[in-house]
């Protein structure tokens, strides 16, 4: 790749400066958004009066009262103008077969290559070049590229200081991270094909050259195995590749902008920076929650992991608590098992399915047993220990399912947790969806929407819980947790809990319940659900259940959904127009937020 002209590098500081001035500005006024929701939410807790647990539930199936005779409220116009932003942006989607991109997404993903191609054009014409010339334009378009790489690596981190100023979480910041390091691979494979075309045979055997042509072809290789259909089939073969060729880009990237006539190797050192911070992070995080295993002594196996097979597509592994780990209703942890794993040191996330809350501590609950005599229970212990529920998909966890399959202990280290999950006490209504392997978020979130109820400090007066599985015995995986969820409600909050047996994995879908379906009789009578939960066999119609739901609330709404890519979409398209349509909210209908956990990768 010849040398550029010399004034080159003044060119293009300022379009770097203004790409990062603009991007800058994007992150400040998200992050005022985000955390100005957040303290108005507290605020409204706060001024909230203190529930009496003998406090009967106001609720009622009856019709919402309209905010005026008239029908309509004016001064409901700001917060139906601010729904319908949340439908148009969150809620409406570009399909792809199973893959969905929001209005949003797609918005953000076009602003960000249009900031960049428009800058590196911008750049050129303002160094006066009146006509199209391959070598300033394609130098140009490399050190904006360059520019970009320790936003890249920002985004790619569990610690950065983006989560901190937007309130979004890592694992939502993750899908710009690709967004970002696609955007820079297309301005890097146009630097280095219009250097290599206007250079001559001679650079072609510089140093320089040659490990500028190794990055980008290591690059071109990540970018390939990062594509959704191969990481959704080979996620350990993209796990390694994207270590190994990331290294190799870095360090090409680095020492061939060190070279005189460039000297832009200022952009690349950061970026090794920022991971090396991430790393240093997560490494001291394991060491002072694991530090047990690294003392050598008897105590060490105390806090080796059990496992469980539950069925053939899931397993249950519990983890002692460590002595300083406190987590959250929603959060996730990164569990290394050196046994199980192909590297020493690979990490999978899962959420934890426990709940931090000294209301779900080792307790007896009374319920009814198989026999129809009453007995106490005091086996799940949801305070004391880590508790995940894994499906078995392939790699890793079909290893782990081998080991799961012997009731097998394995050494283990926690590494987290991470992620945050809504504030649904903020909100009047608050329903909660799962699909399958989705209930391990969903749970945790619930019962602690239970705990801070007894405490009286949430606003939320209904909350309906439903869970989508593919047969009927998973539901005793959490039977014990619904049962203390039921002892412990107090009376002024209305808990609808709705479990619907797909049995045999039907599609999720807005169709009705296929009347066909009929429970396993024998299966059924192995276990006994607690009196408060409602059994559906079929698919759940989520339209119905959601708009039923939107028609009788007063307030405000929160819709929480985790599980596939389907069950999301059936989620986002009932909760678009007119169930969150201006006509709605300004005839007195809830102001509705949906969340959403999806399984796979983007």
């Amino acid at each position: 790749m010849a040398s550029p002209p010399p004034s080159l590098p003044s060119l293009t500081l300022s379009t770097t400066v203004e790409a990062w001035i603009a991007l800058s500005t994007f992150f400040v006024v998200v992050g005022i958004s985000q955390w100005s929701s957040v303290l108005y939410s507290k605020v409204v807790k706060q001024h909230r009066p203190p529930r009496d647990p003998d406090e009967e539930s106001t609720h009622t199936s009856i019709a919402r009262p309209r905010a005026n005779s008239g029908g309509w409220s004016l001064a409901r116009l700001p917060l139906a103008a601010v729904n319908v932003f949340r439908v148009v942006a969150f809620r409406w989607t570009l399909e792809f077969g199973t893959y969905d991109l929001r209005v949003v997404d797609v918005f953000l993903t076009l602003a960000y290559i249009a900031l960049l191609f428009g800058l590196t054009f911008e750049g050129v014409a303002d160094f006066g070049v009146t006509r199209f010339n391959l070598r300033y334009w394609s130098g140009g378009a490399g050190r904006l590229a360059a520019s970009q790489l320790p936003l890249v690596a920002v985004l790619g981190t569990k610690h950065n200081i983006l989560s901190f100023i937007t309130g979004i979480g890592y694992e939502k910041l993750n899908y710009f991270h690709r967004v970002t390091a696609r955007s820079c691979f297309v301005l890097l494979l146009f630097h280095a094909g219009g250097q290599i075309y206007s250079s001559n045979r001679y650079s072609h055997h510089e140093p320089f050259f040659r490990l500028g042509l190794t990055a980008i072809v290591s690059l071109t290789i990540l970018s390939i195995v990062s594509l959704r259909g191969i990481r959704n089939k080979a996620y350990e073969v993209f796990f390694y590749t994207h270590f190994i060729t990331v290294f190799i880009f870095l360090i090409g990237a680095y020492f061939h902008t060190r070279y005189p006539a460039i000297s832009f190797s200022s952009w690349i050192w950061p970026t090794f920076m920022f991971w090396a911070i991430d790393r240093f992070m997560r490494l001291a995080r394991i060491v002072v929650y694991n530090h047990l295993y690294f003392a050598f002594s008897w105590r060490a196996k105390v806090h080796d992991a059990t496992t469980e097979l539950l069925s053939d597509d899931f397993i249950r592994v519990r983890v002692r608590r460590p002595a300083h780990l406190q987590w959250s209703p929603g959060q996730t942890a990164f569990l290394i098992m050196p046994s199980v794993s192909t590297f020493p040191l690979e990490a999978h996330p899962f959420s934890i399915m426990s709940v931090d809350s000294p209301s779900f501590r080792d307790g007896v609950i009374k319920h009814p047993a198989r026999n129809g005599e009453i007995e106490e229970t005091a086996e799940a212990v949801y305070d004391k220990e880590l508790v995940f529920l894994i499906n078995v998909r392939g790699g890793f966890t079909n290893r782990l399912k081998k080991v799961a399959a012997q009731n097998g202990t394995v050494k283990v280290f926690i590494d987290g947790p991470y992620g945050r999950a809504p504030d649904i006490g903020a909100y009047d209504t608050s329903i909660l969806i799962a699909g399958g392997s989705g209930i391990t978020y969903i749970l945790p979130v619930f019962l602690d929407a239970i705990e801070e109820a007894r405490k009286g400090s949430i606003q939320c007066r209904r909350l309906v819980f439903i869970w989508a599985v593919r047969d009927t015995s998973h539901v005793q995986w959490i039977s014990d947790a619904l049962y203390r969820a039921n002892a412990l409600t107090p009376t002024w909050l209305t808990v609808s809990i709705r479990i619907f047996v797909t049995r045999g994995g039907l599609p999720f879908s807005e169709d009705s319940i296929d009347p066909e379906l009929t429970p396993d009789k024998e299966s059924a009578h192995l276990w006994v659900i607690p009196p408060s939960v409602r059994m559906e066999y079929g698919r759940p119609d989520l339209k119905a259940t959601l708009r039923g739901e939107v028609s009788t609330a007063i307030g405000s709404m929160s819709v929480t959904v985790c599980g596939s890519q389907s069950l999301t979409r059936s989620v986002r398209r009932a909760l678009r127009f007119p169930v969150s349509g201006p006509y709605s909210i300004l005839s007195g209908g809830p102001s509705v937020t949906l969340h959403t956990e999806s399984f796979g990768y983007a």
